[in-house]
């Protein structure tokens, strides 16, 4: 590829782990990207709740958050700081996205914490509010594919909020084709087998 053409943007696709990723802050990880260009990569990691409320730290939009209504660690980079990821279900509409949501792909967007909860009562379909977030450099996010820490694949808007996160792992890799699918039966411990 030539440095005039672009790589296709992988924003709004999932990052599943591969077992060979021991990273513990991305061992068997789900991470959803929300930005992916020539500057770099941003996502979030589905599949890591924190014990801790959204109701503790984000009152007024506990109400919103979906099943489980906690704090999730999107990654290693900012815990200090919040961002939240919705649905917003039905046929993409024409016109204007609701206001206080951004779309990235799809049906997901990213909800504006500053906007007033009550805004977006009743639009969306399941919310997310993430601690940090998972970065990469330009090139960096390349080059762990093509080593083979992550597999790449389409993301659905259930798993935004999917209920049962810690299950998230298997439930990507078991709907993929193929050999790719086997991966979900993979032991936590290799070792133990």
């Amino acid at each position: 590829m030539s440095d005039m053409e672009a790589a296709p943007s992988l924003t709004g696709r999932l990052l599943v782990a591969t077992p060979v990723l021991t990273d513990p802050n991305f061992a068997r990880s789900v991470v959803l990207l929300l930005d992916h260009d020539a500057q770099g990569a941003l996502g979030v990691v589905l599949n890591r709740p924190t014990p801790v409320d959204v109701a503790a730290v984000l009152d007024g939009w506990a109400p919103l958050a979906g099943d489980p209504a906690v704090l999730f660690q999107g990654g290693p980079v900012a815990l200090d700081s919040a961002l939240a990821v919705a649905v917003v279900p039905g046929e993409e509409q024409h016109g204007a996205d609701p206001l206080g949501w951004r779309r990235v792909h799809g049906a997901i967007g990213l909800v504006d914490l500053e906007a007033p909860p009550e805004v977006l009562a009743g639009v969306l379909g399941g919310m997310r509010v993430f601690a940090g977030y998972s970065g990469w450099s330009p090139g960096q996010l390349e080059e762990e594919i093509a080593e083979g820490a992550w597999h790449l694949v389409d993301c659905e808007p259930g798993d935004v909020s999917c209920a049962e996160p810690d299950r998230l792992w298997r439930e990507v890799l078991r709907r993929q084709r193929g050999p790719l699918a086997m991966l979900a039966t993979y032991p936590d411990d290799p070792l133990l087998n």
